[in-house]
């Protein structure tokens, strides 16, 4: 069902809402370039579905949401308008599954507002300004294809002032806790090298823990060569903690 969220001064943020009755919702959150209808999100919604009400949306910039993108200085506000909109729903529990920058824009969110139940982070940066950039790396002729296949049809961006200032994934991941926090990284991944997540992982509180995949590349990379794996791991860890 496509949904639309929107509060007072903010963009129209667009959505699917898969619902099936259960009683807790996983939310969905995109990285840079991506949207909620790519094929990869919407294959992953729908394995997810089957055990969760799924929620997938698109970042400000991104998609059929409005606006610009914040680079991770302004998309708290659009997670944040997803979650006043499911309040009243009657959900049980709500976790967030995010990917590269939807996966910090998740840990902000989450040492913002306890009504998110559970995190999975998903080749998280420590700091936008540390993103590493390995381009000549042959993982990244692999996101290449990825991104220019039919797997990334309908991918874009409007971007924004890269400049504004943001909140750094590392310095807020402490505070974080009690909420559970489960960080995943691909071992090649060529952006967001394995260090961001192992040093959000020494500082965040418990329950917290870390997944490096073996040959596994950036963000949904990892669901897109390692499906049944990356499922598992992200089913296991919900069921253990949005209860």
């Amino acid at each position: 069902m496509v949904v639309t969220f929107q509060t007072k001064g903010s963009p129209v943020i667009s959505g699917n809402h898969y619902r099936q009755g259960h009683p807790s919702v996983v939310i969905l959150a995109h990285g840079f370039f991506n949207n909620k209808d790519v094929y990869l999100f919407k294959k992953l919604a729908e394995d997810i579905s089957k055990t969760y009400d799924v929620v997938t949306f698109d970042f400000r910039g991104h998609g059929e949401s409005g606006g610009f993108f914040g680079w991770t200085a302004h998309e708290q506000q659009d997670l944040e308008q997803v979650m006043t909109c499911l309040k009243g729903q009657g959900y049980d529990h709500a976790g967030v599954l995010g990917f590269s920058l939807g996966a910090a824009v998740a840990l902000i969110a989450a040492s913002q507002n306890r009504n998110i139940h559970s995190v999975i982070a998903v080749s998280a940066p420590v700091d936008f300004w540390q993103i590493d950039y390995h381009f000549w790396e042959p993982e990244m002729l692999e996101d290449l294809k990825l991104n220019i296949g039919h797997k990334g049809f309908g991918k874009g961006v409007r971007p924004g002032n890269p400049l504004a200032p943001k909140i750094k994934p590392l310095d807020i991941v402490a505070g974080i806790s009690p909420t559970p926090v489960f960080f995943i990284h691909g071992e090649k991944d060529w952006l967001i090298k394995p260090r961001h997540s192992e040093q959000l992982f020494a500082r965040c509180g418990e329950p917290k823990h870390l997944a490096i995949i073996p040959d596994a590349g950036h963000a949904e990379k990892i669901y897109d060569t390692h499906p049944e794996e990356f499922l598992r791991l992200c089913l296991e860890w919900f069921e253990r903690t949005l209860k």
